[in-house]
C-alpha cells in the first residue's frame, strides 16, 4: 500500500468507500436512513471535489493498486494549527495499519504546524480509542461534529506534534 494525494478520477471510489464505511460504523447508532442522507451530503462526488481543490488543505488516499483502503483530509487553519476533517479506512482493511500511515502523513502535511486538532464522534470507541493511542488528547466537545447543525455529538481532540 501506498500513500498518494487524492485526484479527481478517485472521487467516485472515495465516495462509495466513505459510504460503506458510515454504514458499517454508525447504522448501528443513527439508523440506515440518517447516515445515508449524511454521506449523501458529506461525501458526495461535488462535496469532494471542493476539498480537493481547498487551498493549503491535502487529501490522501491509502491505495493498494486494486482499491483505495483509506482516506484523509487534512488543512491548515493558521500558522501553527491544522485540522484533520477526515481520516476514515474501508471496513475490510481495518486494523491492518492504514489508519496510522494516513495519521502520520497527515501530521507531516504542513511543517511549521506544531499541532493538530480534530472532531470525532463520541460514540465511535474505536475511532476514539484510535486517535488516543496515537497521542491525542481530549479537549471538550461539540453537539455538532463537522457541521453545524449536524446533531452528531463528538469529542473534540488535540495533538501537539513538535
Amino acid at each position: 500500500m501506498w500513500l498518494r494525494t487524492a485526484s479527481l478520477e478517485d472521487l467516485e471510489t472515495i465516495s462509495a468507500m466513505l459510504s460503506e464505511t458510515w454504514h458499517n460504523t454508525y447504522d448501528d447508532i443513527y439508523g440506515h436512513e440518517k447516515v445515508a442522507e449524511l454521506t449523501g451530503t458529506w461525501h458526495s462526488v461535488p462535496a469532494l471535489k471542493q476539498r480537493l481543490t481547498k487551498p493549503r488543505s491535502e487529501f490522501i488516499v491509502c491505495d493498494d493498486g486494486s482499491e483505495i483502503a483509506g482516506m484523509a483530509f487534512v488543512s491548515q487553519v493558521d500558522s501553527e494549527t491544522s485540522m484533520l476533517h477526515q481520516l476514515y479506512v474501508r471496513p475490510s482493511t481495518q486494523g491492518q495499519g492504514v489508519g496510522k500511515m494516513l495519521l502520520v502523513e497527515v501530521e507531516a502535511c504542513f511543517p511549521d504546524v506544531r499541532k493538530i486538532k480534530l472532531e470525532v464522534e463520541e460514540a465511535n470507541d474505536r475511532a476514539v480509542r484510535f486517535y488516543e493511542e496515537n497521542g491525542f488528547k481530549r479537549t471538550g466537545m461539540t453537539p455538532d461534529c463537522g457541521v453545524k447543525g449536524s446533531g452528531i455529538p463528538a469529542v473534540k481532540m488535540e495533538k501537539v506534534i513538535w
